[in-house]
């Protein structure tokens, strides 16, 4: 807990998945939780024009997505995300 302007603000609680996230931010007041330590995320705008079909190992596919589901997003959207992930830790 952080003490600012006079207000002890309370940590934010760990969210693994986007319905986690939904409920806390309709059941919460987030203005008593200290939200300094944010980042900021990049949301799904961009319309999706190119199409990419590729093979791999059923188990590969399969782990792929368990992961996602333990994200909470789509595995399509997951694998676009690790894409993007590893091609910005590239730079």
């Amino acid at each position: 807990m952080r003490k600012k302007s006079g207000i002890i603000r309370k940590r934010l609680p760990v969210v693994r998945t986007d319905r986690a996230a939904e409920s806390l931010v309709d059941r919460v007041d987030l203005t008593r939780y200290e939200l300094s330590g944010m980042r900021p995320v990049r949301f799904e705008f961009a319309p999706k024009s190119a199409r990419l079909n590729m093979r791999l190992p059923e188990d590969l596919l399969i782990a792929v997505k368990d992961a996602a589901a333990e994200s909470g997003v789509p595995y399509q959207r997951f694998i676009r995300q690790l894409l993007e992930r590893a091609l910005a830790q590239a730079k």
